[in-house]
C-alpha cells in the first residue's frame, strides 16, 4: 500500500459521523459483542472483530450507494470493533469466577468492561499523535494496514480492489479448509517425522509452524526485520531454555505457583514445559520492557501533561490554539476529566459493588488500576504496531499476581480476594486490550484522514453497547451452559486465570525467578540496542505462530530486492501488501464462518484423516508442508508479476 497516496482521502467537508454511520456501528458492536462472546466461551476460539466489520460497512455502504461513504466506513469500524476488545477483555477474566464456584453479577460484569474500556481510551489519547504520527513508518501496523486496505478498496475500485478480492478468495478459502475439513493440519510440527518425535521426547526440542494464510500474510506486512527479532525471542526460549530446563531439572518437579504439579520436566512435552514455565519469561520480560519504553517515551508523557496543564492555564476566553481537522484530538482538559470521573467510578464501584470488603482495599484496587493500566497501555500499543497481537493474557496473569499480592496483604484473601482479583483484573485486561484496538483505530485514521476526535467519542457509545452485550451474553451462558461440569463452556483463558488466582489467594507463590530472568533478558536487550519488546513478544507467543511471520517476512524481502529498478521493487512490495491484506481479511471472514459452523454443529471435519497413524503422524499434517508451500509461491509470483 503506497500509505502517502492513501491519507487524506477524507476532507474537511467529507461525512463522518451520520446517522446512518452510527446505527450501523452500534449494530457491528452488538452483533460482534454477542458473536464474539459466544463462541469464544463456547468454541475457545477468539476471533478479531475489526476486518470483517470493515468488510462489511464497504459492502453494506457500497450496496446503498452512499456518498462520501470512506468516512462513514471508518466510523462504523471504529464504533463496531469495541466488540472484539471488550469480548477479550471480559471473557479471559470473568467467567473464572464462575469456574471457582463463585459468583458474579451482571452488574459487576458490566461496570469492569465499561470503566476498563473507559480507560483504555483516555489513557491512549495522549500518545496518538506519538504513535500514529511521529512514529509513522518506524512500526508495521499489519492488522491497521489490511484494515485500510479494504476501506480503501470500495473508494478505489480497479485493479487493486481485484487484488485484494483475489488474495482475499484464496486466503479465505485457504483458511476456511484447513479449519473446517481438516484437509491438511493447521500446525505442522517436526514430530511428524521419527527423529523429531524421538528428538522432542529426548531433548525436549521442537520445530511447529503454522500453515494459516492469515498468519503468513502478518508476517509479510511485519517485514524482515522485526519478524526475525519476534523469531530470535523464540528460538531462544525452544531451542535453549526449554532443552536446558529439562537437562539441569528434568528430574525434579518445579512448582513455583503452588497449582499442584505432579510431574517432573523430563515427563513434560516440549509445548507443557512453554506454558508451566518458559513463557512466565516472557511475562517477565514484556513487564520490563514495557517499562523501560516508558521511561525512554517520558519527552512524550511530558508533553502530554504539558499540554494538559496549558488549557488548564489558558486564561477564560481566551482563543484556542487551531489545529489541523485530522489531527485534532478531543481536549486534554476533558480527558484529564474523564480519567479523574473514570477513576472515581471504579473506586464506588470496587467499594459499594460488593469487589471489596473496605475503603481502603478499594483504593488499594483503584492504585492498582490506574498505575498498570497506564504502564501497560503503551505496551499493547506497541505490540499491536509491531506484530499486530496484544499479549493482554500475558499482562493480566502479570496483573492478578500483583493484585493477589497487594490484597492478601490488605487482609482480604479467600473467595472474597478471588472475587476481587479477578474483577480488577477484567478491568486491566479490558482496558489494555481497548489500547490495542484503539491505536489501530488510530492508525487507519491517520492514513485515512478522518477526525481522532469524533473516533474518540464514539468509541466511549461503542463501549457502552459492547459491555452490556457482553455482560448480558456470559449472564445467560452462565445460565444456560455454565462453565463447569459436563458440557460446560470451554473458556480455556479463563481457566488459565482461575488456575493463577486460586493458589495465590490460598497461600501460594509467584514464579519471581522466571520473571527476574525475563526482565534481565529485556535490560540486556536494550542495552545491546534490540528492540526489547518486539523480542519478549517472541519469548511469549507460541513458536508455531512466530515461524510463520519469518516466512512471511522473508518473502517480503525477497519481493522488493529482487529488481536493480527502485521504482520495480516498490512497486511488487505494494502489491505483495495488498495480497497479505487479502489473506488476512480472507482468513478473518473464513475464521468467523468456520467458528459459527462449528457451534452450530455442522461437523465437516476428515476425523480419520487427522488422526495419527500407529506409530506415526496423522496424514494431514504429513502433507500440511505442500499446500504451505504452494501459498508462499502463489504469494511471491502474484507480487512479482507484471500487471497492466
Amino acid at each position: 500500500m503506497n500509505k502517502e497516496n492513501a491519507k487524506r482521502k477524507v476532507n474537511d467537508a467529507s461525512l463522518e459521523v451520520t446517522p446512518y454511520s452510527v446505527t450501523m456501528g452500534l449494530l457491528m458492536a452488538v452483533l460482534f459483542s454477542a458473536a464474539a462472546a459466544y463462541l469464544g466461551l463456547k468454541v475457545g476460539q477468539v476471533f478479531e472483530a475489526a476486518i470483517p466489520i470493515a468488510i462489511i460497512a464497504v459492502g453494506v455502504t457500497g450496496a446503498l450507494g452512499k456518498k462520501d461513504g470512506i468516512g462513514q466506513n471508518v466510523i462504523i469500524q471504529s464504533i463496531g470493533a469495541c466488540s472484539g476488545v471488550i469480548v477479550a477483555g471480559a471473557i479471559f477474566t470473568l467467567p473464572a469466577i464462575y469456574i471457582l464456584g463463585l459468583d458474579v453479577s451482571f452488574t459487576q460484569m458490566f461496570l469492569s468492561s465499561l470503566l476498563g474500556g473507559f480507560l483504555g481510551i483516555l489513557f491512549l489519547i495522549p500518545f496518538r499523535k506519538y504513535f500514529v504520527q511521529e512514529m509513522d513508518g518506524k512500526y508495521p501496523f499489519p492488522e491497521a494496514t489490511a484494515t485500510t486496505q479494504v476501506l480503501l478498496s470500495g473508494e478505489q475500485g480497479g485493479k487493486s480492489t481485484r487484488i485484494l478480492l483475489l488474495s482475499g478468495l484464496v486466503g479465505g478459502l485457504y483458511d476456511f479448509v484447513v479449519a473446517t475439513f481438516g484437509a491438511w493440519s493447521e500446525t505442522l510440527s517436526s514430530t511428524v517425522l521419527h527423529v523429531g518425535q524421538v528428538i522432542s521426547d529426548k531433548a525436549k526440542v521442537v520445530v511447529k509452524l503454522n500453515t494459516g494464510a492469515a498468519v503468513l500474510g502478518l508476517g509479510y506486512i511485519v517485514g524482515l526485520k522485526y519478524a526475525f527479532i519476534i523469531c530470535c525471542g523464540s528460538f531462544l526460549v525452544w531451542f535453549l531454555i526449554i532443552p536446558l530446563m529439562n537437562v539441569f531439572f528434568g528430574a525434579q518437579v518445579l512448582d513455583p505457583m503452588g497449582t499442584g504439579i505432579a510431574q517432573t520436566v523430563s515427563e513434560m512435552s516440549p509445548d507443557v514445559i512453554f506454558r508451566t514455565y518458559a513463557r512466565h519469561i516472557g511475562i517477565g520480560g514484556i513487564a520490563v520492557a514495557g517499562i523501560i519504553g516508558i521511561i525512554k517515551s517520558s519527552g512524550v508523557i511530558k508533553n502530554a501533561v504539558g499540554l494538559a496543564l496549558g488549557e488548564f492555564s489558558r486564561k477564560k476566553g481566551a482563543a484556542p490554539v487551531e489545529t489541523e481537522r485530522s489531527q485534532r484530538d478531543l481536549p486534554m482538559r476533558i480527558v484529564v476529566f474523564g480519567i479523574a470521573l473514570t477513576l472515581l467510578a471504579v473506586f464506588a464501584f470496587f467499594a459499594f459493588g460488593g469487589v471489596v470488603e473496605t475503603l481502603w482495599q478499594a483504593l488499594i484496587g483503584v492504585a492498582v488500576v490506574a498505575v498498570i493500566a497506564f504502564l501497560f497501555t503503551t505496551v499493547a500499543a506497541n505490540a499491536i504496531a509491531i506484530v499486530g497481537s496484544n499479549p493482554v493474557s500475558g499482562m493480566t496473569i502479570m496483573t492478578l499476581i500483583i493484585t493477589a499480592l497487594v490484597l492478601v496483604a490488605a487482609g482480604l484473601k479467600g473467595n472474597a480476594g478471588m472475587v476481587a482479583a479477578m474483577v480488577i483484573g477484567g478491568v486491566v485486561c479490558t482496558a489494555l486490550s481497548m489500547a490495542g484496538g484503539l491505536v489501530t483505530d488510530f492508525k487507519i485514521g491517520y492514513w485515512i484522514g478522518t477526525t481522532p476526535a469524533k473516533q474518540e467519542t464514539w468509541k466511549f457509545v461503542g463501549t457502552l453497547v459492547s459491555a452490556a452485550t457482553v455482560g448480558a451474553v456470559m449472564l445467560v451462558l452462565n445460565q444456560t451452559y455454565g462453565f463447569t461440569g459436563e458440557g460446560a463452556l470451554v473458556a480455556p483463558q479463563a481457566n488459565a486465570m482461575a488456575a493463577v488466582i486460586q493458589p495465590m489467594m490460598n497461600g501460594g507463590g509467584a514464579p519471581w525467578l522466571l520473571y527476574g530472568i525475563g526482565a534481565l533478558i529485556a535490560v540486556l536487550l536494550t542495552l545491546c540496542k534490540v528492540p526489547a519488546l518486539a523480542f519478549c513478544l517472541g519469548m511469549f507467543i507460541p513458536l508455531d505462530l512466530n515461524l510463520p511471520l519469518l516466512v512471511g517476512g522473508a518473502i517480503s524481502w525477497y519481493v522488493g530486492s529482487r529488481s536493480k529498478d527502485a521504482e520495480v521493487n516498490r512497486a511488487r512490495s505494494e502489491k505483495g501488501t495488498l495480497i497479505a491484506s487479502g489473506f488476512i481479511a480472507g482468513g478473518a471472514l473464513m475464521g468467523v464462518v468456520s467458528a459459527v459452523l462449528r457451534f452450530a454443529g455442522v461437523d465437516v471435519m476428515m476425523t480419520a484423516w487427522n488422526t495419527p497413524l500407529a506409530g506415526g503422524a496423522a496424514p494431514a499434517e504429513m502433507i500440511a508442508i505442500v499446500p504451505f508451500l504452494l501459498l508462499c509461491g502463489y504469494m511471491i509470483f502474484a507480487s512479482m508479476k507484471q500487471t497492466d
